[in-house]
């Protein structure tokens, strides 16, 4: 409750005019009063007791308006979270009724209260505060950077605690007015809550993409731009291994940048499609963020499926054909689980060869002659492979001798004549 001193100078205040003093001044003079020499215990119920006051009936709305913009700065002013939460949510639920008289001190209650809950780390309780701000409206002219600027916030705050349900919706809603806004610092936010939401919901390969491209702006500091390199890095390596992660690792390798980042070591060795040993996915391991280390469907976390899938692909460079015993005892799995692995690899492009199951002997292809598409037959195909193969190698001679006897002609047409021509 209100000290009995506040008490009793908002009832007089309420009561009839003094001709010596207005009541807007009156209501200055006792706001001051309140922040300075009110005990910490008192405080909050002292400021809520003077909003209820200048809300009541013995003001009207023109008056009020100043006074609550008064009540705005000196909550702004104090330096207890806890009393600022407390005092700002009594002053939201007095201006509940009233809300389209006072939506300007209203939006600006809820940002001082959103603050407080952040500095607490309440980010849901913040980003609800923010959510009742009144940014369509007759009454005030609110415009699209403070709009954006808004809703990157809520889904900021939605995703220091995992919710990428919600931050997306924001962040949605934003994408939508982003062409008009020109604060590079906005959009700065928003490619970086983007490769947020892409990374928590376990798209690696588009959220390295995001995070490389923003890693990229000079607008940062060299400090925000190594960590958003070192974030990219640590995507693609958890990105399933195929030909579009081996392009975004490429980038990445050649990012001169990148032999000053911790995660390089494990970049160089996925590039260069080399064997990667327990220890160094340990100690990688200790970098990532729990959804990052979250189990799949299959019971395998994210990081272990990334790597047998990569040293799956490094094998495949080793050799020509391999044992599913063999695979597995150097995948770390056993047999069936291995040529599952390679199975669905083949199935989806990201390996080239087939599976004699029969023998148990996985054969590794090059890709065909006409493209990037890998060959998958999965009747015996050692034979049709080695024809393929030479077939496409023999027509690649061919097209080479052709061209050399062009350019001869082209450049010594008599020595062609009297040697090539019969």
């Amino acid at each position: 409750m209100a000290s009995s001193a506040v008490l009793s100078s908002l009832k007089v205040l309420e009561g009839p005019p003094n001709p010596r003093q207005s009541k807007s001044s009156g209501y200055e003079h006792l706001l001051e009063q309140i922040t300075n020499t009110s005990e910490p215990s008192e405080l909050a119920q002292n400021l809520s007791a003077f909003v209820d006051s200048i809300l009541g009936e013995s003001l009207g709305i023109v008056a009020a308006r100043p006074l609550l913009g008064a009540y705005v700065e000196a909550l702004r002013n104090l330096s207890s979270s806890a009393i600022k939460i407390k005092a700002g949510r009594h002053a939201l639920h007095a201006l509940e009724s009233r809300v389209v008289s006072f939506e300007e001190q209203d939006a600006s209650i809820r940002e001082i209260v959103a603050d407080a809950f952040q500095e607490q780390e309440d980010y849901v309780d913040a980003a609800k505060i923010l959510q009742g701000i009144q940014l369509e409206s007759s009454q005030r002219k609110v415009s699209d950077d403070d709009k954006v600027r808004i809703w990157i916030r809520i889904c900021r705050l939605y995703l220091e605690e995992d919710d990428t349900t919600s931050a997306e919706s924001y962040l949605n809603r934003a994408k939508n007015l982003l062409y008009k806004v020109e604060d590079k610092e906005l959009n700065l936010m928003f490619q970086l809550s983007q490769a947020r939401i892409l990374d928590s919901r376990r798209k690696f390969l588009e959220a390295s993409q995001a995070y490389h491209s923003f890693s990229l702006s000079l607008a940062l500091a060299e400090e925000e731009r190594a960590f958003a390199l070192s974030k990219a890095i640590i995507c693609a390596v958890l990105a399933p291994a195929g030909p579009q992660r081996s392009r975004v690792l490429g980038r990445l390798f050649k990012d001169e940048r990148a032999v000053h980042v911790e995660e390089f070591g494990i970049l160089e060795k996925m590039f260069l499609d080399r064997l990667i040993s327990p220890s160094e996915v340990a100690k990688f391991a200790d970098k990532l963020a729990p959804h990052q280390l979250a189990p799949t469907a299959d019971g395998s976390t994210v990081l272990a499926k990334a790597v047998i899938e990569h040293n799956l692909l490094g094998a495949s460079r080793l050799y020509n054909n391999i044992g599913v015993d063999e695979l597995g005892m150097l995948l770390g799995l056993d047999a069936a689980k291995s040529e599952e692995y390679a199975a669905r690899m083949l199935e989806q492009g990201r390996l080239a060869g087939s599976i004699d199951q029969i023998d148990g002997v996985i054969f590794f292809g090059a890709q065909d002659a006409t493209g990037d598409k890998a060959i998958t037959t999965r009747a015996h195909p050692a034979g049709k492979m080695a024809a393929r193969r030479w077939d496409s190698n023999v027509q690649g001679l061919t097209e080479d001798v052709e061209r050399v006897s062009s350019l001869l002609q082209a450049q010594y047409p008599t020595f062609v004549a009297v040697n090539l021509t019969h």
